[in-house]
């Protein structure tokens, strides 16, 4: 039986480069090499793709930084559609054939649409969300208005802009006040990990935040900072017939899980793994149940596909559950998650891959061109009509 070949994209021009490379060693752990060749495409901070050897090996990374150069081709995606394989940006390499791209690229330029653009124009498999989930998944502000529309609840919250901030700073902070009072969770609406996210509990410390979050992002999401409420969340898998998972309490130092928590405290290699957490979260199973079925309607919601976490704010004793947000593969990875619900590690990747030819294959379906006479009734020299 042939392999599939499968292209790993990971790095990028990105803040969370080294939360990329943290996600693709464990993608390449659990590849079964039997089933798959693997192809590791690394994007550096710079923007150049690179393949070659060793580059799924940790060791490769000292300090999450690439540290050797010597065996590195760059490379890049062939402008021809159906070209299935990276191929080299200098002369004298060789092309490298893919199958399917498997994106474990976090944030800017990887989560955000931008990398599924560029895989849809050259007609390439790609595993996770298309270029509209991916964009609105990034976004919190887009989610929050498609989940209310879809009637599944959220906190209160506004958003602005940077510019208008710094235009109308005290009449922002009167609005914030009166619709959300303090405490504030204060978000750049493009980015996850918990960088740029701040608690602000008076005037002096929201001020700070939205500084800081603005360094960040130009568009600012502001919520109202709930008392008493615990972070539960739940993963889905599938493209139109969709599988919830178990669902896990994330066990927090802080009012908001840090970036030190979810990735250094367990070990720079385990990712989100190595956060403590209850898995099977104990809620009852009515209020599982509810958050399951939120969880669904989340994902359907705004297209997704492949996999995603999607994280909840619940009060357990009043049974009360609002909607966090979406985290888009790989931002959703969940590994751990699904090993609690029944895959290994492996076995996931197997069911994404799977996933992402099914999803390929619906939309390669679809008509893509329609032919029409407008040119030849305007080839006299008729001006359109503006």
């Amino acid at each position: 039986m042939n392999k599939i070949r499968v292209g790993v994209l990971f790095g990028s021009r990105s803040v969370e480069h080294e939360v990329s490379i943290v996600t693709a060693m464990e993608v390449f752990a659990a590849m079964d090499r039997e089933k798959y060749d693997v192809v590791p495409i690394y994007i550096d901070k710079e923007g150049k793709w690179n393949t070659g050897k060793d580059l799924d090996k940790l060791e490769s990374f000292m300090n999450l930084r690439l540290v050797t150069k010597e065996t590195l081709q760059e490379c890049m995606l062939p402008a021809v559609v159906g070209q299935k394989s990276v191929v080299p940006a200098v002369s004298g390499g060789l092309s490298k054939e893919i199958d399917i791209v498997f994106p474990a690229l976090h944030g800017t330029y990887g989560e955000d649409g931008t990398i599924q653009g560029l895989l849809e124009m050259v007609g390439m498999p790609y595993v996770g969300c298309g270029v509209g989930a991916a964009a609105v998944g990034m976004d919190k502000v887009l989610q929050k208005a498609v989940f209310e529309k879809e009637g599944i609840p959220v906190v209160k919250y506004e958003w602005f802009m940077d510019v208008e901030w710094n235009k109308s700073k005290e009449e922002i902070i009167r609005r914030l006040e009166n619709k959300l009072g303090y405490p504030m969770c204060v978000k750049p609406a493009n980015l996850g990990s918990s960088i740029g996210i701040n608690i602000a509990k008076d005037r002096a410390e929201l001020e700070w935040a939205i500084e800081v979050a603005k360094e960040f992002d130009r568009k600012l999401l502001i919520e109202e900072g709930l008392v008493g409420i615990d972070e539960i969340n739940c993963s889905v898998m599938g493209v139109d017939e969709l599988e919830a998972s178990v669902c896990e309490q994330p066990v927090k130092a802080n009012k908001v899980l840090t970036y030190e928590e979810k990735y250094l405290l367990g070990g720079k290699t385990k990712g989100m793994a190595g956060l403590a957490r209850l898995l099977p979260a104990p809620i009852p199973d009515k209020l599982r149940d509810s958050i399951q079925n939120y969880a669904k309607m989340a994902f359907r919601a705004i297209g997704a596909s492949g996999l995603s976490r999607i994280d909840f704010l619940v009060d357990i004793k009043k049974e009360k559950v609002y909607i966090n947000e979406i985290n888009t593969l790989p931002g959703g990875m969940s590994f751990y998650i699904w090993e609690k619900s029944g895959y290994t590690y492996s076995q996931v990747v197997d069911k994404l891959i799977d996933l992402g030819f099914e999803r390929f294959n619906k939309y390669a379906r679809l008509q893509r061109s329609f032919d029409t006479k407008l040119l030849k009734t305007n080839s006299g020299g008729a001006k359109f009509q503006k």
